[in-house]
């Protein structure tokens, strides 16, 4: 999981290409566990500046990701828009995001796949 969220972080601006389903929702698992212990943290030390700063940290790199993972699914990353609208919007794009991939090539460039691996699959380093 830590290495896919350093993945996403280092693509930090990259809003072209795919993002798998795995991609997508490990960096959404991992952001919020440090969301949720830099919240505490915060509380604790009476410091809520440390989380304000991870959160303005993690803003372009969460919205990239989520562009490129609407990309998977063949989808323009300005549907991340539709959110505005409330609770509907969010429920349309939980739906989108948790939809299988577009397997193959797409307008979006070629699915997140290693060497004809799945990402699921790949041995780890």
């Amino acid at each position: 999981m830590i290495n896919i969220y350093i993945e996403v972080l280092k693509k930090y601006a990259v809003f072209s290409g795919r993002a798998g389903r795995r991609e997508y929702w490990m960096f959404v698992l991992a952001n919020l566990i440090v969301s949720f212990g830099l919240g505490i943290i915060s509380g604790m030390l009476d410091m809520k500046i440390l989380y304000q700063l991870y959160t303005l940290a993690v803003i372009i790199p969460s919205l990239a990701v989520a562009a490129r993972r609407l990309h998977d699914t063949d989808r323009s990353g300005w549907w991340l828009f539709i959110g505005a609208i409330p609770f509907i919007g969010v429920l349309i794009l939980i739906v989108f995001m948790a939809q299988e991939s577009q397997p193959g090539m797409n307008q979006y460039g070629q699915g997140p796949m290693v060497s004809n691996m799945p990402i699921d699959n790949q041995p780890q380093q």
